[in-house]
Formats: C-alpha cells, structure tokens, sequence
C-alpha cells in the first residue's frame, strides 16, 4: 500500500475511533453515576424478616421475584455486626410462603410489587446494545466503503490495488547507478574481458551504430551459487555508469494471470525509457525453464511470463542501448528459445576462485576488518580450495564473531583457524566419550594422516583433530599445493588410499573396525566409481560413459535416469570398483605396516593434545638420520 493511502487508512481509524468514544461516553457516564448513588440495604435472614413483620415493624415491602426490599418503622440493629438501618432485603424460599402475604396485610404493611432486578452485565447489554449497534453498524459501513473505494476486485481477487503501478512492477528496484565497480569485484579476470566490451557499447553507443555493429542485447551469468553473478552485474552496471534495473525471476509470477506479462512489459518500457540502461533478471531458471516439459508444474502463467520475455527482446530496437542481464546456476534446464542468437546468446561463466583469487577475495572483505600482525591472508586463500566468494566473507565475518566474543580488539590468525573449523567440520560438541573409543578415534585419525604423509602424490597434512564437531567425531584436513583442474590417476589411487587409512588402521593396531568409517567407504566408492564409469580409469573397462545420471551444472546434484547398459556390463562396472577399492586399502596397509612407530608415536600425541598442526604432525612421523621417529 503507497504511503498516502496508509495515512488515509490510518486518519479514517483515528477519525471512527473518537466517534465511537464520544457516542459511548456521552450515553454512559450517567450510568456510571447513578450507580454510585443506589443506595444497597442490609441483608437480614428470611426468619428475622417474618418475626420484624409480627413485631409491626415493617412499614414497607417491595416484592422483586423471590427479592425481597422492605423498610421499617425506625431504625433497628440489623445484620451481624449490628448496624443501624430502617432498610432491609432479604429472599423468599423457592417453596414459598402462603401465610406471609395474609401476615403482611393483617399488619397493614404497604405492599408494592416489581420485575426482577438484573444484574449489572444484564442492564449494560439491554440498555447499550440497541446504541452500540447505532453506532457501530454506521461506522462499519462507512470503513468498508472506505476499503473498497482504494482496493477494488478486479481478476476475480479482492485486494488488487486501484494503482496497478505497484502489482505491475512488482518488486522492481527503483532504478539507480551502483557504486560497485570492477575494483570490488576480486579476481573473475576472464569474465570481467567478456563483459568489457558491453560497457563500451553502454558508453558510446553511437560509435558501435556509425559501424553498423550490433552488440549482445542478452548476456547470461552462469556459475555456482556464491561466486558473483549478482555482484558483477552490479559492476558491469557501475562501470558504465548507468542505471540498473533489478528483479527476479520468481517475482514475475503472481496468482493473477496475465501480472507476470505485464511486468515484463512495465520493466522493458521502462527500461527503454531510460537508455543506456542494464536490466538485470536473477534466478532465471524459474521463470525460464524448457516449456511443454513439465518441469516446473506445468504452470500456463509462467509459459506466458516466458513468451512474454521473448517477445520483448526481439523488439528491440537499433537505437535502444538497453542490455539485459540474466543470473542462473541451472543453464541445463533453460528453454532453447532464451539461449537462441538475439536474445541470451552470450554465456559468461564464473568459476570458483583460485588461490590467487580468494586472496584478493579475502582482501577486499577484511579492507574495514582490524587484522592482527599475525593473520597471514595467503595461508587463509591456501586453505580455502573450492570456497566461493560467499563462503569466505561468511569466513571473514565469523572470525570477527569470534574476535568480539573474545574481547579482541583485532582479529587474530587463530580466530580465522576456529572459524575454518567451525565451516568445515561444524561447531565444537561436548561429548563423554569413553577411554576406548577416545583411543580408536585417535587411532582412526592417525592412520588417515600416515598414509596422506608418506603416500607420494597425496595433499599435504594441514590438521588432524579427534575433536567432536558437527556431525563428525575427528577429521584430517590436506592443504593442496597448488590449484588442481584436472585430476591424474595417480593422484586418484593415493586419495582413495587416504580415505580408507583410517579403518585399515583401526583393523590393524585394534584387531576390528568400525561404524567410524561410514562416510570414508561413501565418499571412497563414489571415487571410484566415478573414475571407472566416467573417466575411464579401468583397463578392465576402458574408456566409455557408464554413468547412470547427469550431474546438473554448477550444482553437483544428479538426476536418475535409464541405465544404458547391459547387466554383464554391470557386473564388470562393479567388479573395478571392488578392485580399486581393495586396491587402495592394500596400499593403505602396506603404509602402515611399513611405519608402525610411527603411527603409535602419533595416536600418542592425537590423544594427549587432541589436535595437531602440520608441525606437530611432522614431528611424530618423519625420521632421524637413524630412521627413528624424531
């Protein structure tokens, strides 16, 4: 509701409620007085009643039902303290009293008969609800005139504002400059090239119009939640210094058919009114999706919003230096038709940072962040493989919770290391863990920190930790050495290897495994079967897709479908598997046997200190000119 409406809504209140005050107040307060002035009687027995009646005391009674008021001849000690009063009441027995009438006029009393008295709340509702009704029934009407004069049915729904401005535009946000530019945008260097020649175009249209060029109108942002696809819209928008039209794409869909199109018309014509002008549209993928697929509920509003969509980009005109600007993790489920030359055919991907990238990342989130002399930012971009942008100002920002719950004035490089901990392993849990398993989870963790030491291609030890956290009762955390896009088998082997140390250890040192080792025989299989039946890295099966699902891009997710093989190829998909897994855990065994001080050296100092820095680790595991653990 507009805000003049709201102050309309709200002096209309005001004005009914003074009404309705002064209505009552006027009608009620000479109620309120009178009571003050009934003047209550005292309250005798029905027996002391009859004997004042034959004594000819009584000179008056009044009959109310089986209430009794009477007044006598003078006043006389009445009630139990003994009070003075010529007034009386008292109450006839619900059988009756046949000789009291006869009694009362042998004695010449006055005999006066009335209705029976209600009580308070009776009186206030037979006198004030014939004048609440006066009242109340008027101002209803009036405030319901008032309502339907400002929201007015119209589809077929009530609450359909008379100024169809705002349904229209839904949520649009007002159209302005960003002040982000490409300097708040840290790394992303290949995107930032894509897209320079659009704020080019966004500068000097009339440079690109002279040659007869035709920049695209269309540019979809595709990436991982968390890497920037928003923010660089933002910047592309600041950098071009021009204004910025932002919506999403769920917002085009109302229960009113036929709004979802109109908003699209509203912020195109807007938009066109004020070129140079970047519209920008988030979550594409929901307004976007394949039609006649059934993906997305089938809904006839959306396919509408969609056509709707493209009809609007294709009417573009030469002169019109509007680009449109659209953000979605899900470009696999897009409609053809969006993806078509004319509308979203230039693709910009945003990867995850590297290293070098999420030190610039980190950076630029810790520019208003005091940092203590100690906090070393390449060591934390070292640490953070696969992090988004998100992630590591989530990073930052609980390393400044941490900071303050400390009473720190400056965050501290320890804060940061509680706060990797706490993402990636889940906040710390207070446990009564018994000896035994305290030793078997020392143990377990050790094996898987031997075998990632001494096997050749394995990542480097960051940490080890027999800590409870989350949903985990330990962990060991690798650093790699540099920043991986392709993955060689050997690498493979020795990280299957890793990932089964720990219940090759406990097997070996504890003669028996355990439930510990759930997720490492999950994540294992997964491994493997992924480099048999996707990267072919089995000499049994060799190189050919027997994936049973497609992953969805930037989401990592799969979706089910048909196996296109035959069982007997099944069987032998299976079978490689099994291989490779035992295979690792030979490996892992071998390792262990091979460094058995070593190992009992380690679970030692896991289970004195209950977590170990690279250092700690080193010193336990690597040997002496003698070949003795140092």
């Amino acid at each position: 509701m507009p805000d003049n409406d709201k102050t309309q809504l709200r002096k209309a209140l005001l004005f009914f409620a003074i009404l309705l005050t002064i209505l009552l107040a006027i009608y009620f307060l000479p109620y309120i007085f009178s009571r003050h002035q009934v003047v209550h009687h005292i309250a005798i027995p029905y027996s002391k009643f009859k004997s004042l009646v034959s004594e000819s005391k009584v000179a008056e009674v009044v009959f109310r039902g089986h209430s009794v008021d009477g007044r006598l001849t003078e006043p006389l000690h009445l009630g139990p303290k003994g009070e003075m009063d010529e007034g009386f009441e008292t109450r006839i027995p619900t059988i009756g009293d046949r000789e009291l009438l006869p009694a009362l006029e042998a004695k010449g009393v006055t005999v006066r008969v009335e209705a029976e008295r209600k009580d308070d709340f009776g009186r206030f509702l037979d006198e004030a609800l014939p004048w609440l009704l006066i009242v109340l029934v008027p101002s209803l009407v009036l405030f319901t005139l008032y309502i339907f004069r400002n929201y007015r049915q119209i589809g077929g729904g009530f609450g359909r504002p008379r100024n169809l401005q705002m349904l229209l535009t839904g949520r649009t946000k007002k159209a302005k400059v960003p002040k982000v530019t490409f300097e708040d945008v840290a790394g992303q260097e290949n995107p930032k090239h894509e897209v320079q020649e659009l704020i080019d175009f966004l500068k000097n249209p009339e440079e690109y119009r002279k040659i007869g060029a035709e920049v695209p109108r269309g540019v979809l942002l595709m990436g991982p939640p968390g890497c920037g696809k928003t923010l660089m819209a933002k910047a592309l928008a600041g950098e071009a210094g021009v204004p910025f039209y932002s919506i999403s794409g769920s917002e085009f869909m109302e229960v009113y058919i036929g709004v979802g199109a109109a908003r699209v018309r509203n912020l195109f014509e807007t938009a066109k009114e004020n070129t140079p002008s970047i519209i920008f549209v988030d979550e594409l993928d929901s307004v976007g999706r394949t039609r006649g697929t059934g993906m997305g509920g089938g809904n006839d509003e959306r396919e509408q919003t969609l056509n709707q969509i493209l009809a609007e980009m294709d009417g573009f005109e030469g002169h019109e230096a509007v680009i449109v600007l659209a953000a979605t993790n899900r470009p696999d489920v897009l409609d053809p038709a969006l993806l078509r030359p004319g509308r979203f055919d230039r693709h910009v991907t945003l990867d995850l940072p590297d290293r070098d990238d999420r030190e610039a990342i980190i950076r630029v989130h810790t520019r208003n962040v005091p940092l203590d002399d100690d906090v070393d930012i390449g060591t934390l971009a070292a640490s953070t493989p696969g992090y988004s942008g998100a992630d590591l100002k989530n990073l930052v920002n609980e390393a400044a919770l941490l900071a303050v719950s400390s009473k720190k004035a400056k965050v501290e490089m320890n804060h940061f290391e509680k706060a990797l901990d706490k993402l990636l392993l889940g906040t710390v849990r207070v446990l009564a863990i018994q000896p035994e398993e305290h030793r078997r989870l020392a143990t377990h963790e050790a094996g898987h920190a031997l075998v990632a030491y001494y096997l050749p291609h394995a990542d480097p030890l960051y940490k080890v930790t027999i800590i409870p956290r989350g949903h985990t009762l330990g962990g060991t955390m690798q650093l790699p050495v540099e920043e991986r896009h392709t993955l060689p088998k050997e690498y493979l082997r020795d990280r299957l290897a890793v990932m089964l140390g720990g219940r090759v250890a406990e097997r070996q040192l504890l003669a028996s495994v355990s439930s510990g080792a759930d997720d490492d025989i999950k994540q294992a299989t997964a491994l493997a079967r992924a480099m048999v039946s996707r990267w072919g890295m089995s000499p049994e099966i060799g190189p050919e897709d027997l994936r049973q699902s497609d992953e969805h891009p930037f989401l990592g997710r799969e979706i089910s479908q048909p196996r296109s093989f035959s069982e007997k190829t099944a069987q032998m998909l299976d079978e490689a598997v099994r291989q490779l897994l035992l295979e690792a855990e030979k490996r892992a065994s071998q390792e262990i046997d091979s460094h058995r001080q070593e190992l009992a050296c380690l679970i030692r100092t896991l289970e004195e200190k209950e977590i170990l820095h690279r250092e700690e680790i080193e010193a336990c595991l690597a040997k002496d000119e003698a070949g003795q653990p140092r």
